[in-house]
């Protein structure tokens, strides 16, 4: 019996609709389980994606996503379940098994399937995960980007034409619902607190972050500039002979990949990694060449180096590559100001490395904090910041982390959630602004206060931004 045989007949929970729910419950369906999916909401989204499903002959129980259903024997629930439902304390009552998205596809791979590559961290994954496609193509293997992003992770392993491999972004939360990954190599690029709603702590964020590593048989990837992501490296369980592989924005040592008078180097993947050193890139290939994304792509090097990935491939993969909207992305010169969109940073972590990058810098920033502090932040930014424009629902609290650490900043403070909040913000940002400065949106904190997402905040910035620019025209 194949692994995908197991499922006929098999009495299967689907926990959350969206964009993982749906088509896990389609996947089990067609495999010959039978699934009931279960949902907290019941709003006309979920209904109609009800609708879809009972079509197909998949049973649909809207506005109670806390029951078990009679007779479950497996539950596949969505990422961002929180591990204190009522429905899993349920299943840990009754001895049934809690699967992710992530494990499901996972464990309907057959023997001989593409290997995963995978990547996890507090910030840059996206970006990472993309870049690590664009090399493997260089090369020539059939990939897909995949599990947060791209290719539904599901579709890619069930792929009709196999992939050679895969080159996969993993949350906090999937690898919470993910017991039995084993990646070929995998890398954790940072750790910073983000989701400590979700997992608790820090601690159980980060144990959650580094089963990534676990059973790696090739390369565990870790930041040289984070301690914390070596010592997820140090406490993993992998197979005999996989590597520490170190990457950092400095020379590197002996096991790393690193930077060398603008070059990127890999002394990890060579003959003789103590003498020797294998050119990659130049800077210049990166795009953005932002210290933070330089990272990124020698992480991406290091996992697609340890998958027996040429140089040449590395370079052409790391050229051909262009970022996703609104990640560091100039919209625009005004007047000699430049224009960055980084509204996908909504934590600190990513507004730091955003904040590194540019000097002088007018700062738009605010949203929902969820949790977070910005004492830190503001502390280590200060004296790149010629001025500082607050939106959103916790402006306070960064204003508080300003008038301590930055006292001299002057700073603008929008009482306003109106469709034009992001037009005055940009207009005063221009006010405070002087030729040679950076006007930087890099918010540090989730935009569901005044926008449906990170990217309609984002779009709304670039469209005061080409405003400003016809009106200065």
């Amino acid at each position: 019996m194949s692994k995908r045989e197991e499922f006929a007949g098999k009495r299967v929970t689907v926990a959350g609709l969206g964009v993982s729910g749906l088509p896990a419950a389609r996947v089990l369906h067609r495999l010959g389980a039978l699934v009931t999916v279960v949902n907290d909401g019941a709003d006309d989204r979920a209904k109609a994606q009800a609708a879809e499903l009972t079509a197909e002959g998949v049973t649909v129980r809207l506005g109670d996503g806390d029951t078990l259903p009679d007779g479950t024997e497996l539950i596949v629930t969505a990422p961002g379940w929180r591990p204190d439902k009522p429905l899993f304390a349920a299943a840990a009552a009754a001895g049934v098994e809690i699967w992710g998205d992530v494990e499901l596809a996972w464990r309907l791979r057959e023997p001989g399937a593409a290997p995963w590559l995978a990547v996890t961290g507090t910030n840059g994954k996206t970006t990472t995960v993309r870049m690590l496609a664009a090399i493997l193509e260089a090369a020539g293997l059939r990939t897909a980007a995949v599990g947060n992003i791209g290719v539904s992770l599901l579709d890619a392993v069930l792929a009709e034409e196999p992939y050679d491999v895969l080159a996969v972004e993993l949350s906090s939360y999937q690898l919470h619902w993910a017991p039995s990954l084993r990646a070929h190599s995998a890398a954790v690029l940072n750790l910073a607190p983000d989701h400590l709603d979700w997992h608790g702590s820090m601690s159980a964020y980060a144990t959650d972050k580094g089963r990534i590593y676990e059973g790696n048989e090739i390369a565990c990837v870790y930041n040289a500039a984070d301690p914390a992501t070596e010592d997820l490296v140090r406490g993993a369980d992998v197979v005999e002979g996989c590597r520490a592989i170190g990457f950092t924005l400095g020379t590197p040592g002996p096991s790393q990949l690193g930077v060398v008078d603008g070059i990127l180097v890999d002394r990890a993947f060579v003959e003789n990694r103590r003498e020797q050193a294998q050119e990659l890139a130049e800077i210049a290939d990166v795009e953005p060449p932002a210290p933070h994304n330089i990272a990124n792509a020698l992480a991406a090097a290091a996992l697609a180096r340890a998958y027996g990935v040429p140089a040449s491939a590395v370079r052409d993969g790391l050229r051909a590559f262009r970022p996703d909207p609104h990640r560091i992305e100039k919209v625009a010169d005004v007047d000699g100001v430049a224009y960055i969109d980084d509204s996908k940073a909504t934590n600190t972590h990513a507004a730091e490395a955003s904040l590194a990058a540019y000097d002088p810098i007018v700062w738009i920033a605010g949203g929902l904090a969820k949790g977070a502090t910005f004492d830190e932040l503001v502390g280590r930014a200060a004296g790149r910041l010629r001025g500082a424009v607050l939106i959103g629902a916790d402006r306070a609290l960064i204003a508080e982390a300003l008038a301590r650490h930055a006292p001299d900043v002057p700073v603008v403070d929008l009482d306003r959630t109106d469709t034009g909040a992001m037009t005055a913000a940009v207009r005063e940002a221009a006010r405070l602004a002087r030729p040679g400065d950076t006007v930087l949106l890099a918010p540090a904190c989730a935009s569901m206060d005044m926008f449906v997402n990170y990217n309609k905040r984002g779009e709304s910035f670039a469209e005061a931004v080409r405003g400003l620019a016809a009106q200065r025209a």
